[in-house]
């Protein structure tokens, strides 16, 4: 049989045992396709290279495709995409990210896509029930549509799941390959529960990344006198300065600060109330000022240039990403090196005063209130006082403390 394929004329040659195959062949090529009929439209899709793809294998995927048409499904939207050439990945990689954030925000087409079902996914369950959605926005946007954006949800497979979060592993992200999976099981999930798949293909009995060790990374006492004593010096971004300072003097987190307005700082009252949209427990929290952290925010105004977000984007009207804070603290990483500080994050900020409250013997109940962790079930339904005076106390000392490092010996 391999002889009498080597010797076929130039054309296109249908085998008579399989519906739809083909072999098209050229003067140097031989092509093996598969002809179908979808939407009223004769269509051909390639099945592989002869000889490297023989007649059984070829005979083999012709079938598997026809079982797909049976089945109601486009057989060119039940096969993994080919990746593009390592030269023009970056490039594809960034096309195919903005491609992907178009097809959420629309809806697709094809009511059988990944596409689709990612758009329905968001629109029905994420954005009702998320805080917020837009991070997984960002997930699906970035490592799940560039890679089956088009392709029929009812045919990924078990293998595929696991072979795209590898990827997210080997390019050194394994806690977003953990974020990756359980996204990935949830919109499938909601696929089964919406009648449009009618099974998960995430069945993965471990995390992709590996179990995840909680930050323990705080400052010490040494690191914050060197930063304290020369914060210019540790830093290339003046904005900078004034965020690590606010952060590191009451404790909250690099996202409510991203979302503040002018209006919810009260300098009178030396208070910054985070309202409940913007609380990652859904709760208003009020945050007493010391005077230090007021006399932060007070530099921040200055450079705000009238926009109504104490840290403005590059489009005085939006509020600033929080990521670009994070992006601006890595640019001074050697900065903070050259001055005995090891590298840490926004959040170790916060994690590094809720250590310094406990230092300064500040009550636990306190403490956990002044950085607004949720509260177990029972005392929260029952004490939801604010304990303002106290917070204020907490902060001001440890506002003291970091004064005390900062004056030089």
């Amino acid at each position: 049989m391999a002889n009498k394929l080597a010797t076929l004329r130039l054309g296109d040659h249908t085998d008579t045992a399989t519906v739809g195959l083909q072999l098209r062949v050229r003067k140097q090529s031989r092509t093996w396709l598969f002809r179908f009929k979808w939407q009223d439209q004769w269509v051909r899709m390639t099945i592989g290279h002869h000889p490297a793809t023989s007649l059984i294998e070829a005979r083999e995927k012709a079938q598997h495709y026809a079982k797909h048409l049976s089945d109601g499904i486009d057989p060119r939207n039940a096969v993994p995409r080919r990746p593009a050439p390592s030269q023009a990945r970056t490039a594809t990689a960034r096309s195919a990210n903005e491609q992907a954030n178009r097809k959420l925000q629309s809806k697709p087409a094809d009511p059988h896509s990944v596409a689709r079902l990612a758009h329905e996914f968001m629109a029905k369950y994420v954005e009702p029930n998320r805080k917020n959605p837009s991070y997984v926005e960002a997930i699906l946007a970035k490592d799940v549509l560039p890679h089956w954006s088009n392709r029929d949800a009812r045919t990924i497979k078990p293998r595929e799941v696991i072979e795209l979060l590898d990827g997210v592993v080997e390019r050194g992200s394994k806690i977003m390959a953990n974020r990756v999976a359980g996204i990935l099981s949830q919109m499938f999930r909601y696929g089964v529960h919406r009648a449009l798949v009618d099974a998960s293909p995430v069945q993965l009995l471990f995390r992709p990344g590996g179990k995840e060790k909680p930050r323990e990374r705080t400052l010490s006492d040494s690191e914050l006198q060197a930063f304290l004593r020369d914060t210019r010096a540790c830093t290339r971004f003046e904005r900078l300065e004034h965020v690590i300072l606010i952060l590191l003097l009451t404790g909250q987190r690099r996202g409510e600060l991203a979302l503040t307005r002018w209006s919810d700082i009260d300098v009178k009252a030396k208070t910054w109330t985070i309202p409940a949209e913007h609380s990652k427990n859904g709760r208003q929290h009020v945050v007493p000022l010391s005077q230090w952290a007021v006399d932060e925010f007070d530099e921040l105004r200055g450079m705000a240039d009238q926009s109504r977000w104490v840290l403005p984007s590059a489009d005085p009207s939006k509020p600033v990403d929080p990521k670009q804070l994070t992006r601006s603290l890595a640019k001074c990483r050697a900065r903070f090196k050259a001055r005995g500080i090891k590298e840490f994050t926004l959040h170790d900020l916060r994690r590094t005063c809720r250590t310094g409250l406990g230092k300064l013997k500040i009550p636990p109940h306190i403490a956990e209130r002044v950085v607004n962790h949720a509260q177990e079930k029972m005392v929260a339904t029952y004490d939801t006082g604010e304990y303002l005076d106290e917070k204020r106390d907490a902060l001001d000392k440890w506002a003291k403390h970091l004064k005390s490092l900062a004056e030089p010996k």
